[in-house]
């Protein structure tokens, strides 16, 4: 069999946190997929849903667009040390942020309708001249937007734990319909109600991931060990301290008259969870150093094919759960949505391996990068 052809080597601290990033979203979106969350045993249920409001909701979207921003400094920064210039480089940001909203927007009508990529898409359109602003105006971007971005979270945050206490909990089974062509014109329907009001939410995240990127804070994780110490250790305490209390709510161990307070918090947490585990990656890969393990570089595989495997996600949540096809939104709660997530992690984790042998980049990095050029 012939070798696969060489790779430019890249950091490891960024394709490992995308790796990492894939287990939460999964971890994120499956239960969305069931009907009643609470069928089952239910303790499993409970810490199913205690772990999701606690590790996953709100914190895995604030990592993938850190990393998404970050992505996009990375890229610029290749393009400027290979000599492009400015002209060069906009379009180039600009082709793949229409790109990925084309992508997003056939996620989103051909598969399910959660989607982030048509808004990364539509955020890059927007941001691309910010690849060259000052520090200073990207750290005032994301301080601005973090308000209203904060805002907007905590109330759909409020919302949905107001209808899952009125019995009627926010998921996609009350959404599904029962042939493609009804859901197909369904999401056609709800996409562009929803789509471009998810913009604003990933400014502040995307603009931190640039000014990171410049400063090659993860692609360089030995040079700035005490940073992202300080980070890790302030960020993710923030997390665990300021999430703990909606998670608790979310399970029925504790009440209160508003969730208000505990919302907002809850999403400003979230925020820096999503940085601080970012940042705890870029510790792992200082310890790690060269020595790179099975486990490792089979999690390295699958970040750098975290679109493909992103939108795989979708694909077996699809074939799982929807009327038209397997039709399982009835048959599980909470925690077996989780176990199935997980599930597609790992599967993710041995496919994006297989991959890496045969020396395939992955059919949306592919696809992405020639419809770019």
């Amino acid at each position: 069999m012939q070798a696969p052809p060489p790779t430019r080597v890249r950091a490891l601290a960024p394709d490992l946190a995308r790796g990492v990033m894939l287990l939460l979203i999964a971890l994120a979106h499956a239960p969305t997929f069931v009907s009643d969350a609470d069928l089952g045993p239910s303790a499993l249920n409970t810490v199913s849903q205690f772990l999701k409001v606690l590790v996953a909701d709100n914190l895995a979207r604030t990592m993938f667009v850190f990393l998404f921003g970050y992505g996009l400094g990375q890229l610029a920064g290749s393009q400027f040390a290979q000599g492009s210039d400015w002209p060069s480089v906009r379009k180039l940001l600009r082709r793949r942020g229409f790109w990925l909203l084309v992508i997003g927007f056939l996620h989103a009508t051909l598969l399910v309708p959660i989607d982030i990529v048509a808004t990364y898409g539509m955020a890059l359109l927007i941001m691309a001249p910010m690849i060259r602003a000052r520090d200073s105006v990207l750290l005032w971007t994301a301080a601005i937007s973090f308000v209203p971005a904060t805002a907007i979270v905590a109330w759909t945050t409020v919302r949905a734990h107001a209808a899952a206490a009125g019995g009627h909990p926010e998921s996609l089974p009350p959404l599904m319909k029962d042939d493609f062509a009804s859901q197909l014109l369904f999401h056609l329907v709800m996409w562009p109600a929803k789509a471009p009001g998810m913009v604003l939410l990933v400014v502040p995240g995307i603009a931190i991931g640039i000014w990171a990127a410049r400063r090659r804070i993860i692609d360089d994780p030995e040079l700035h060990v005490v940073l992202l110490r300080r980070v890790t250790v302030s960020f993710l305490t923030l997390a665990v301290v300021g999430r703990l209390p909606m998670a608790l709510i979310s399970t029925g161990a504790w009440t209160t008259d508003s969730t208000w307070l505990p919302a907002i918090v809850h999403t400003i947490a979230g925020y820096a969870g999503g940085i601080g585990l970012a940042a705890a990656m870029g510790l792992i890969a200082v310890k790690i150093g060269g020595n790179r393990g099975r486990l490792t570089t089979a999690l390295v595989a699958l970040g750098q094919r975290s679109l493909s495997f992103y939108l795989f996600q979708s694909v077996v949540f699809y074939a799982l759960f929807y009327p038209f096809t397997l039709d399982l939104a009835d048959a599980m709660g909470g925690a077996a949505a989780h176990a199935i997530g997980v599930a597609v992690w790992l599967l993710s984790i041995v496919l994006a391996d297989w991959m890496r042998r045969v020396g395939h980049r992955g059919p949306c990095e592919i696809a992405l990068r020639r419809l770019s050029r």
